[in-house]
């Protein structure tokens, strides 16, 4: 069926409420409004302001709710409306929902499923354009997930509300519109590992979420120039899948990472640490970095794109890496 990535995550939230009464959502503007960006147009009148539930602007009061309902059996979904506003809730999820498994002894799981807009490239200035969700794979006990794709924004959230600890699901803003095939029977999905979007044998191009689309065109481009670029989907921040990722930089001998985060302590910092402890012997050329420049990112739609990672970056990474720069 033809659909879009944001008709796919309400196509996910309706078949989680219809599957599990425990399962409900909550949110700013997420009943009446119809969310900030569309997703659970409609679903409040499916399913009542019970199960869709406006709360109040307090990240931090309604994030606690949602923990508070996880210990007691719930299976809730917290929608924050962007990545900035989870800042407003980081004692809740990284000191509360993150250790209470720990601290209780393995007493308390806490089966929460946290969602968020992240990314930047519409015109929404430095406060609502952060990439933050690297900031959360540094966080031991958080699942991060990042959907790239129609099949996986539908599939991840059943199997993310079947994990019994929070799973912070960031899904970016440029991929809301984006339209395409999705089979009639399309249902959860895999959350544990890696996808190979485009096989290839000459470098290793690794991303996720909003950048993937661009790092496919750029293979593609590459492809034109005799370089056979492998791209990878990561799909989940934290655990990373090393297996697929090292798996490929075997056969290629190149890596470039392309990132959305600023470059400094950032997640493609962390992949292309593990590349170079695990499989060095393999490369053959060091591996390249494509991220957001360090800069809060600029509203004037020129210079935001400038800050970004562009289809051009990426090719002129994978022609160093693949040492064609000339």
């Amino acid at each position: 069926m033809k659909t879009t990535y944001r008709e796919a995550l309400r196509a996910a939230l309706r078949d989680a409420l219809e599957r599990d009464g425990r399962v409900f959502l909550m949110g700013e503007d997420v009943g009446r409004y119809g969310g900030g960006f569309a997703v659970s147009l409609g679903l409040l009148e499916e399913f009542g302001p019970e199960r869709i539930r406006d709360t109040p602007l307090s990240e931090s009061g309604f994030v606690g709710a949602g923990i508070g309902a996880a210990l007691g059996g719930m299976r809730p979904v917290v929608e924050i409306m962007t990545v900035n506003f989870s800042l407003l809730a980081l004692d809740q999820i990284v000191n509360n929902a993150a250790t209470l498994l720990h601290m209780s002894g393995g007493q308390f799981n806490v089966p929460l499923v946290i969602r968020m807009t992240t990314g930047a490239g519409r015109q929404l200035g430095a406060q609502h354009s952060h990439s933050l969700e690297g900031w959360y794979a540094h966080i031991p006990g958080l699942r991060i997930l990042a959907p790239a794709t129609l099949a996986d924004a539908r599939g991840m959230l059943w199997t993310a509300l079947e994990d019994p600890d929070p799973v912070l699901i960031f899904e970016h803003g440029s991929l809301y519109n984006v339209a395409g095939e999705l089979a009639d029977d399309a249902g959860p999905v895999d959350i544990g590992t890696a996808a190979i979007r485009r096989p290839g044998t000459g470098v290793t191009l690794i991303t996720y979420g909003g950048t993937l689309p661009a790092v496919l065109e750029a293979a593609d481009q590459l492809a034109g120039e005799g370089i056979d670029a492998e791209v990878i989907d990561l799909r989940t921040l934290r655990p990373l899948d090393d297996a697929t990722i090292l798996g490929s930089v075997g056969r290629t001998h190149r890596a470039v990472v392309v990132d959305e985060g600023w470059r400094s302590g950032s997640i493609s910092a962390e992949i292309a640490a593990r590349i170079s402890e695990h499989a060095f012997f393999d490369l053959d050329a060091p591996v390249q970095r494509v991220c957001s420049e360090e800069v809060p990112v600029p509203y004037a739609k020129h210079m935001e794109l400038a800050a970004l990672p562009s289809v051009e970056r990426v090719v002129a990474a994978a022609r160093e890496a693949a040492g064609t720069r000339g």
